[in-house]
């Protein structure tokens, strides 16, 4: 021995303690590891150095030797007592094998990082900022710099942090459990960001779990590598406060909306086929959004997912943006520069269900923790994925804690919530038998609504001008109104009807489409109980449905004009727009994730005419307050033809609420030219078209009406006046009011 310790065992290290570390059984570390005594009883220091022969206590603030410590297990615990200390004191170790010697802090000699306001909080479902808590945060504490983990395992037997730095043996960084949340947390100092980690836990039936990815991660290794990143929240500089200062208003349901559809993977790739990284992606997208004049970008889920053919739809990381373009500060910037081009971002959020990964969420402490026990409430069937466990709070604080991280941290501006429908209801996609029904015998989903509707309440709350948006495919009342008035307080909702129903009807062939006239007008009977977009979305391109250009019926130039009148309906119907990637020029293959659009059909008249019409729509629609300010109102639209089923024409009046000329739309879905069709119209003066889908600089066959249209008496459709309109094939039309 070293002048300074004895040889003699203290009694806090029993050899049923030893034999605990060393297996890595020990759920209690801090008891026995690190330094004890003082006032007035000896001092002792134990270790666990399995990779070293030697150990010497050094003082950190003298950067003295105190003492050596003498090895008691062959399997590498250190233990001794220093002589002439009263009172414990900040220590090194310093540690040697063979010719080697090197320093490291003991990760067992710091105080907790979790208060007890933390376990409070997150006890009662209210812990908000949870990610500003638990995951992994680099920090200096004690005057030392590491790495703070922590992370909720309340049935775990032991919870270890490991990564490259201590070989992967969950033996050496046993965290510190705090009994009354379930949450284990360590400070490990030397460790810096980009180290790589996860989380060995041995359940609650004492066996060793598979190595557990951390939940609250905020970076990933690139998939199929599954570890979780030390990266902590970041210090990115914002520089689009301009954006966020006029965002409730470019974000509110009288402003012009109009969203395109993106999956970052496959919307353009580099000249090798490789994805592109965040940074050339927001290029590319500023310049293409701004060109197309779409108002928000959508993503396709960026939350970090191993299956890359789930198109982030089975998410794992719900605080890490996936890996696949770069790191997170990459993905701040990506949003940062769209923002300051005047460009919403909106993701797709899955709150919904989550994956089996045995590195994910699944069984995470050895029981159903985040998820339910019975299958009968925890299982999806048609994803194979499991279902959170909304009625416990912890669960419902860690995905309220997800949904404000990307608003709050990433400056997101709005969530779309996928898969709303799954969640309400206990039956879904389920026979009698098969689910359990609620405390009143119904199909509802107490638990799931009561989570929507405070994650909703919460978000508006604490982040100004942001958006939620459901996609619910059901009648569910009052999805998009507030919480104080019955609803689930949501902004906006899908409008997965008016999409299904004017899909087949354009699939039809013109011929019989006057017998599915009512499949157009349908969507405007209930169009404003729900504050309402029209998606066109990825949904409607994959497992087989084709691509929109392929739906439509006819010869090639037939496919064009559908799609070109389709469109034009949908622009200057009520409820903002929605559209994928790929339907702008008339993608002709269904969407494969694996590979970038098409964008060499763009050398070919139809599709950048088709292109040029969705730019010239985006234009109109933006620039025409009759076409935007009432997308939610019931006043802001009028029927002035909606039963011609036998000429399959449409005629709809829009109004703005300010003193903006009013819009007439007529849409002829019939490949036939009508001349002298006669139009009602509210006034006289002169008319004019400003948008014709026929017109051929969009690819149509140039039919057209003169300039300008006198408005002439006797009125029809019961307006006090009229007009004499040609009809072009397969087209919309859209006319104002000069005077």
């Amino acid at each position: 021995m070293k002048s300074g310790a004895t040889s003699s065992l203290d009694p806090a290290m029993s050899p049923q303690d030893m034999e605990a570390i060393v297996r890595g059984q020990h759920g209690n570390p801090f008891s026995v590891l690190g330094m004890h005594g003082g006032d007035g009883s000896p001092l002792v220091v134990n270790v666990f150095a399995p990779d070293a022969a030697e150990v010497t206590v050094i003082d950190a603030r003298r950067d003295k030797r105190v003492g050596a410590l003498e090895r008691v297990h062959p399997e590498g615990i250190f233990s001794g007592r220093l002589k002439g200390r009263k009172a414990c004191f900040p220590y090194r170790l310093e540690l040697s094998a063979g010719s080697h010697t090197w320093q490291r802090e003991d990760p067992y000699r710091f105080p907790p990082v979790l208060g007890e306001l933390d376990e409070y909080l997150l006890g009662e479902g209210r812990h908000l900022e949870l990610y500003r808590r638990l995951g992994a945060h680099p920090m200096v504490h004690e005057g030392v710099a590491g790495v703070a983990f922590s992370v909720w395992a309340p049935n775990a037997r032991r919870v270890s942090v490991v990564g490259p730095f201590n070989a992967w043996d969950g033996r050496r960084h046993i965290m510190r459990k705090r009994y009354g949340a379930g949450l284990w947390e360590l400070f490990v100092p030397g460790i810096e960001p980009g180290s790589l980690y996860k989380y060995e836990i041995v359940g609650v039936q004492g066996d060793v779990l598979p190595l557990k990815a951390d939940p609250l991660s905020f970076s990933q290794e690139n998939p199929p590598a599954t570890a979780s990143i030390v990266s902590g929240l970041g210090d990115y500089r914002w520089s689009d406060s301009t954006w966020l200062g006029e965002r409730a208003d470019r974000q509110d349901r009288a402003a012009p909306i109009s969203v395109y559809e993106v999956h970052l993977s496959s919307w353009r790739r580099g000249e090798q086929g490789e994805v592109l990284d965040y940074r050339t992606l927001a290029d590319l997208l500023v310049d293409y959004v701004t060109d197309m004049g779409f108002t928000h970008v959508e993503l396709l889920p960026i939350t970090e997912h191993p299956f890359t053919g789930s198109w982030g739809y089975q998410p794992i990381g719900m605080f890490a943006p996936t890996a696949r373009h770069g790191p997170p500060e990459a993905f701040a910037a990506f949003v940062d520069r769209l923002h300051q081009a005047g460009i919403g971002v909106i993701i797709d959020w899955v709150p919904a269900h989550f994956p089996a990964d045995a590195h994910g969420l699944v069984r995470f402490d050895g029981t159903a923790l985040y998820e339910h026990e019975d299958p009968r409430m925890g299982f999806h069937r048609d994803w194979n994925t499991l279902i959170y466990n909304f009625g416990r709070t912890e669960v419902a604080n860690f995905l309220q804690s997800s949904a404000l991280f990307w608003l709050e941290h990433y400056h997101v501006d709005a969530l779309r919530v996928d898969a709303v429908a799954s969640m309400l209801y206990l039956d879904y996609s389920r026979e009698p038998g098969e689910w359990i029904p609620n405390r009143y015998g119904g199909n509802e989903n107490l638990d799931a609504i009561a989570f929507l509707r405070d994650m909703n309440t919460r978000a508006y709350e604490r982040v100004p001008g942001i958006q939620t948006i459901a996609e619910e495919s059901t009648a569910w009342p009052g999805v998009s109104r507030p919480v104080d008035a019955g609803g689930l307080g949501f902004g906006y909702k899908w409008n997965m009807g008016w999409m299904h129903d004017t899909l087949d009807y354009m699939s039809e062939d013109p011929v019989y489409r006057k017998y599915h006239h009512g499949k157009m007008t349908f969507g405007i009977h209930y169009g404003f109980s729900e504050n309402f977009i029209l998606p066109l979305s990825h949904d409607e391109v994959v497992h087989g449905k084709g691509s929109l250009f392929g739906r439509m019926p006819g010869d090639r130039w037939q496919k064009f004009a559908n799609l070109r009148a389709y469109f034009g309906f949908m622009w200057t119907h009520p409820g903002k727009k929605l559209l994928f990637m790929g339907g702008e020029f008339g993608q002709e293959r269904e969407w494969n994730h694996d590979q970038s659009l098409d964008w060499h059909l763009l050398s070919d008249a139809g599709h950048s005419g088709l292109q040029s019409l969705v730019r010239d729509l985006n234009r109109l629609y933006r620039g025409q307050p009759a076409l935007h300010q009432t997308d939610t109102d019931p006043d802001g639209f009028e029927w002035i033809e909606g039963g011609d089923a036998e000429n399959s024409v449409y005629v709809y009046l829009r109004r703005a609420r300010s003193e903006a000329p009013p819009v007439v739309v007529v849409c002829n879905m019939t490949p036939l030219v009508r001349h002298d069709y006669r139009v009602g119209v509210p006034g006289g003066g002169t008319w004019r078209e400003i948008l014709n889908t026929d017109a051929e600089a969009y690819g149509g066959s140039g039919v057209a009406n003169p300039e300008p249209l006198a408005a002439v008496e006797p009125g029809w459709h019961g307006r006090s006046h009229a007009l004499n309109l040609t009809l072009p094939p397969l087209a919309t039309i859209v006319l104002t009011r000069d005077s």
